[in-house]
């Protein structure tokens, strides 16, 4: 796995059960998969000779983040590595460009759309715009909201990425959805239930699974996009699709992920099988696990820094006042903002799920002192 952040953390206990060697370029020897996998290999995603030093050990390679230059991944599968998903496919995640014009071609509902060359085309394109950097932007960066009483200023900073910048029209939305599946090289496929992702300031902060009040219907409808994506795309492995439902009950595609997803980690203690599992049983071609959920109801909130210098003795509080809690750490030094952990909480009564995993989060972060 390329990438040593919390994803390739959380892949190393299901590689353990499957009997799997997991290896891992990190950056660094603190990363945070760094820490739980054995040997990890330290390297630059972005130099091809250490892409290639890596690869050369590995059956098979895949990814915890988008950000391995493409033109090294077409190297890796000219040299004869087994690539997956392909650089074709996570082309159109690593590039929101690909991405739209391809899903507006398959028929795939997206918001209105232009790749725009500056201002000018900007306010040509509208007065409420959504400015994206087609490559490199996550959580939230990468994106400026835009509208007729915007500074010129801040219309101009997109432009000075030195990528091309997508215009999207601001979606009257009523909810962000997230349609996570899992697609195996002969065509297996299994989808997760749709679930419901609550941003703040461009992070997720809760997943709640399955969407509550989504109608059977709309969410067969948002499965059934992601599962026409993957085939289409050829993803080998997870891919999530994450999805505006608009307030006049429309699904619009927001956004492509071809890895595991902030918003599928409730399955880890949610499901049957994780996206974690599945994901390694993708990649390597074996049946995929059941996705069908352990509960009526999971909630996942991402545990994320605050003000406390340290978070050891939140942690005791939480899993003490709490025990049916499942807590998880990526061995992360806190400060504001950045992801540490998450919490997860299951069963049949959703609001007492949401405030039992809300007052972990709060209470780690400092909101709260009991």
């Amino acid at each position: 796995m390329v990438g040593g952040g919390q994803l390739a953390r959380m892949t190393q206990p299901a590689a353990v059960a499957l009997g799997v060697r997991l290896k891992v370029l990190a950056a660094a020897p603190d990363e945070s998969a760094a820490q739980v996998v054995n040997d990890p290999v330290i390297g630059d995603e972005k130099a091809l000779a250490d892409l290639r030093a890596f690869a050369a050990g590995c059956d098979v390679l895949t990814f915890d983040h988008e950000h391995v230059p493409p033109a090294w991944l077409e190297a890796l599968e000219a040299d004869g590595v087994l690539v997956r998903p392909g650089s074709a496919a996570l082309l159109h995640a690593q590039d929101k460009g690909v991405m739209r014009s391809r899903l507006t071609a398959l028929g795939v509902p997206c918001p209105r759309w232009s790749i725009v060359a500056g201002p000018d085309e900007v306010a040509a394109f509208g007065t409420d715009v959504v400015l994206k950097t087609t490559r490199g932007g996550y959580d939230g960066k990468g994106v400026w909201l835009v509208s007729a009483d915007t500074p010129a200023e801040v219309v101009e900073e997109p432009f000075k990425a030195g990528v091309p910048v997508l215009a999207e029209e601001r979606v009257d939305f009523r909810r962000e959805l997230s349609a996570v599946v899992a697609r195996s090289p002969h065509g297996q496929a299994v989808a997760y239930p749709v679930v419901e992702s609550v941003q703040r300031d461009g992070i997720c902060v809760e997943v709640v699974a399955p969407a509550p009040g989504l109608s059977p219907d709309l969410a067969s409808e948002a499965q059934g996009l992601a599962l026409t994506v993957a085939a289409a795309l050829d993803v080998v492995g997870v891919l999530a699709v994450e999805l505006f439902e608009t307030t006049d009950g429309r699904l619009l595609v927001n956004e492509l992920a071809m890895r595991p997803h902030n918003s599928g980690h409730w399955s880890i203690d949610g499901a049957v099988t994780s996206q974690f599992e599945n994901h390694l049983r993708a990649v390597l071609d074996l049946p995929l696990g059941s996705p069908v959920a352990r509960a009526p109801y999971a909630v996942m909130v991402n545990l994320l820094g605050g003000d406390l210098p340290e978070v050891y003795s939140t942690y005791r509080h939480i899993m003490a006042r709490d025990p049916e809690l499942k807590v998880h750490w990526y061995g992360k030094g806190v400060r504001p903002g950045r992801k540490v952990g998450h919490v997860t909480a299951y069963g049949a009564d959703l609001e007492s799920l949401r405030e039992r995993a809300w007052h972990a989060a709060d209470y780690i972060r400092g909101d709260i002192d009991e």
